[in-house]
Parts: structure tokens; sequence; C-alpha cells
């Protein structure tokens, strides 16, 4: 568990997070902006990875299978959605 601290009122708040809590939004704005359609391999590099090892939207993605890398004959490596991630996000978007 991680702690997350925020005021409220002037007063210092502690609340456990995890770190799938902190994660979870992360991944959908990541689905989301892939959702228009498929984006160079090297867009998705340069606005997702990150050095922070507890920063893996990118990787956690790809490992959950809502991502995918694919490569066309002769264009460049494009990241797109899989069936999963339509669905995550689409789930996600449902009115409560």
């Amino acid at each position: 568990m991680h702690w997350t601290a925020c005021l409220d009122g002037g007063m210092l708040l502690l609340a456990e997070t995890s770190l799938s809590d902190i994660l979870t939004p992360l991944t959908i704005d990541f689905l989301a902006w892939l959702a228009a359609g498929p984006r160079p391999y090297g867009e998705v590099m340069e606005a997702w990875r990150t050095s922070c090892p507890r920063l893996t939207v990118w990787e956690d993605a790809l490992d959950r299978g809502l991502v995918a890398r694919s490569r066309r004959a002769g264009e460049a490596a494009v990241i797109e959605l899989t069936g999963r991630g339509r669905a995550l996000l689409a789930a996600r978007e449902r009115p409560l």
C-alpha cells in the first residue's frame, strides 16, 4: 500500500491507496488517447514512456492485452487498442 496526502480545508489527510488505484485512471487516459486510431510506435513512446519504475502505464496496458503493437508491410510499427482495451474503455465511459 501507498499513502496519498491531500489538503482538505487546511488539514492534511492521509489515505491508503494501492498502486493500481493510481494507475487505473492513467491507463484509461492512455486507452482513450489511442481510441481515435492506431498511433505510430515512436509517438506512443514519446508521449507515454517513463523512466519511473512505478508509472508503468504503457507496459501494463501491453501486458494486460489492452493494446498491441503491429507492423504492416512497408510501414512503421503502430500501437492500437485490442478488443479487450476497447471493452475496458467502453465500460469506464458508461455513466454510473
